[in-house]
């Protein structure tokens, strides 16, 4: 979906000048269509959550069309599974590892998906600061693979990942997602949850897979529900 400059100033809550001056800058990922800026959904969810930058609560129920629901953050997780200590001297052979340990159906290449990570990655890194990373695809493709899930890993040592701020990576989350649907549902839950000063320590901490789940699942309370239920957007904005 192509966003115009004042659907990019909604969804990251600024001015549309403030959008305009960030194009020229270079800082936000825009494209000229005639004699227009236009913008990709995805691309604007990774630029705001490498930024810490809270966007609106839009971004939840517009990624929720009424179509098959998808699963929470906190069952991709459980689904990708949590590993730690995950070994790797290096960002290919961080990747190699994370492919081996990460929960696929039988039928998956993981060869092809490592090298697919590894091609995203020469796009530009996936690490978005604070020793966190998000190795993904950006058109997500069809690997046997239903429904999103997502691996949360820990290294075993910090690994230089080119992140924005310079900063060796020590965590993963890697997302698989069937489609580009499922790929927004999952990101925007991750800009949310990693804007929370309490979850973000319980990572620094490596803490447990318990307390991680019900750290998670205490923040996703506060969002909107698929086919409306749950807390109202103005309820979310609330939260912080």
């Amino acid at each position: 979906m192509q966003l115009t400059v004042r659907d990019a100033a909604r969804l990251l809550v600024v001015s549309e000048k403030t959008i305009y001056r960030w194009v020229k800058q270079g800082k936000l990922p825009g494209y000229q269509i005639n004699d227009q800026v236009r913008f990709n959904r995805a691309e604007l969810l990774e630029w705001a959550t490498s930024r810490r930058i809270q966007v609106s609560p839009e971004i939840f129920l517009e990624a929720e069309k009424p179509q098959t629901p998808l699963p929470s953050l906190t069952e991709a997780i459980k689904a990708g599974g949590v590993a730690y200590r995950l070994g790797g001297t290096d960002k290919p052979s961080v990747l190699r590892a994370l492919i081996e340990v990460i929960k696929l159906p039988e039928e998956v290449d993981r060869e092809f998906l490592f090298q697919v990570l590894l091609a995203r990655e020469a796009l530009g890194s996936t690490g978005i600061g604070d020793g966190i990373a998000i190795p993904h695809v950006r058109n997500p493709i069809v690997l046997h693979v239903t429904t999103p899930l997502i691996a949360l890993c820990f290294l075993d040592h910090p690994i230089p990942f080119d992140a924005i701020d310079g900063q060796p990576v020590t965590t993963l989350f890697a997302l698989i997602s069937p489609t580009v649907r499922a790929h927004l549902h999952m990101l925007s839950r991750l800009n949310f949850v990693l804007l929370d000063r309490e979850f973000r320590g319980a990572l620094k901490r490596q803490a447990s897979r318990d307390e991680l789940m019900s750290c998670l699942a205490r923040l996703e309370a506060a969002l909107p529900m698929t086919h409306g239920h749950g807390p109202a957007a103005s309820e979310v904005a609330a939260t912080k």
